[in-house]
C-alpha cells in the first residue's frame, strides 16, 4: 500500500510538470506560427493529454474488457466537463471565445449523440470504427483551415494571439518549443499511467466491477491530464487551451480514442447496451455536454457559479454509479 502511495505521488508530480511544459511549449508555438490558441488547444494539446485515454482503450479492447474500453472514453468526456472543467472555473473563471459556443460544443454534442446512435447494436464494429476515426481527421483539418481564414480576415495583428507569454531562451525558437512539448506529453502519459496502475491497485482491494472502473477510476486518472493542464492553463491565463484542451479531449476521446479501439478489435459491449445500463452513462455524458452548452449560449464565460453546477452534477452522476 506504501509503495501504490509512493507511486500514486510520483504520478501526480510527473502530470504537473508535464502539463507546465505542454503549456508553455505550445502557447509559445501557436504564436509564432500565427496559429489561434484555442486551435492549439482543440487539437495538439487535446491530444496529448487525451494520450491516457487512447492508451488504456486500446488495450482494454485487445484484452477483451469492452467496459473499460468504453467506459473510460464515456467516463472520462463526463469527468472532463464535470469535475476538470467544473474545478478549474471555481479556482479561475474561464473566459472563452463565442466560436467554441456556435461551433466546437454543438460539434461534441453532435458526436455524442452519434455514437449513442451506433451503440445501440450493442458493438462498435470496425465499420464504426472507420467512421469515428475519419471524424478526427475532418474535425482536425476544419479547425487548421477555419484558423487559417480567421487569420486572413482580420489580420495577425488586429489582436494578440497569446497572452502572458515568457518567451525564455529556450522556448525561443520553434526546435526548443516542440521539445518541450514532446516532454510535457511524454510526462503526462507516464504520470498517468504510473497513477492509473496505483490507482487500481489500491480500488482491486474493495473489489468493484469492471463498468465502475472504467468510468471513474480509470476514467478519472485518464483524466488528470486535462485536469493538470487546464489547471495550469487557468493559472496561467491561457484561457483558450484551457477550454479548448477539454472540448478537443471530449471529441478526440470519441472520434479517435473508440474509433482507434474498434479498428484493432471490433468492441462487444458485454449485456447489452441498454441492459447493462451504458446507455444511462451516455445520457449523462451528453447532458452534460449540453448543460455547459446552456450556461454558455449567453455568455461565453464559465463562472465559478457555473462551475459549482457542472461540479454538481459530476457529484450526483458519482452518488447515481454507486447506488446503482
Amino acid at each position: 500500500m506504501l509503495l501504490n502511495l509512493i507511486f500514486f505521488s510520483l504520478g501526480l508530480m510527473l502530470l504537473y510538470y508535464g502539463a507546465s511544459w505542454l503549456v508553455k511549449g505550445s502557447s509559445t508555438l501557436a504564436k509564432d506560427l500565427g496559429i489561434r490558441p484555442i486551435v492549439i488547444g482543440l487539437t495538439v494539446v487535446a491530444f496529448g493529454t487525451s494520450a491516457p485515454e487512447l492508451f488504456v482503450s486500446v488495450i482494454s479492447s485487445i484484452q477483451g474488457k469492452s467496459m473499460i474500453a468504453v467506459g473510460n472514453a464515456v467516463g472520462s468526456n463526463i469527468c472532463n466537463i464535470g469535475l476538470v472543467l467544473g474545478l478549474t472555473a471555481m479556482c479561475n473563471p474561464i473566459i472563452t471565445k463565442k466560436s467554441v459556443v456556435k461551433y466546437d460544443i454543438p460539434i461534441m454534442i453532435g458526436i455524442s449523440f452519434f455514437l449513442l446512435l451506433i451503440s445501440l447494436d450493442s458493438q462498435l464494429s470496425r465499420i464504426d470504427g472507420f467512421i469515428l476515426f475519419s471524424g478526427i481527421i475532418i474535425y482536425t483539418f476544419f479547425n487548421y483551415y477555419f484558423s487559417a481564414g480567421k487569420a486572413k480576415t482580420t489580420g495577425a495583428n488586429q489582436e494578440p494571439l497569446i497572452c502572458n507569454v515568457e518567451k525564455k531562451k529556450f522556448t525561443s525558437t520553434k526546435y526548443g518549443q516542440v521539445i518541450l512539448i514532446i516532454l510535457g506529453i511524454s510526462g503526462i502519459i507516464a504520470g498517468a499511467d504510473i497513477l492509473i496502475n496505483a490507482a487500481v491497485k489500491i480500488m482491486q482491494v474493495f473489489g468493484v466491477n469492471e463498468k465502475f472502473i472504467g468510468l471513474t477510476i480509470v476514467a478519472f486518472g485518464t483524466s488528470l491530464p486535462e485536469l493538470a493542464t487546464s489547471a495550469v492553463s487557468a493559472l496561467k491565463k491561457e484561457m483558450d487551451i484551457s477550454i479548448g484542451n477539454l472540448i478537443g479531449s471530449n471529441v478526440f476521446n470519441i472520434l479517435s480514442v473508440l474509433g482507434v479501439a474498434s479498428l484493432i478489435r471490433p468492441i462487444s459491449i458485454n449485456g447489452g447496451f441498454i441492459e447493462s445500463g451504458l446507455i444511462y452513462d451516455y445520457l449523462v455524458m451528453i447532458f452534460i455536454s449540453i448543460l455547459l452548452w446552456g450556461l454558455l449560449i449567453k455568455k461565453p464565460v464559465v463562472t465559478r457559479t457555473n462551475g459549482a453546477i457542472l461540479l454538481a452534477a459530476y457529484t450526483g452522476y458519482i452518488i447515481y454509479l454507486n447506488l446503482a
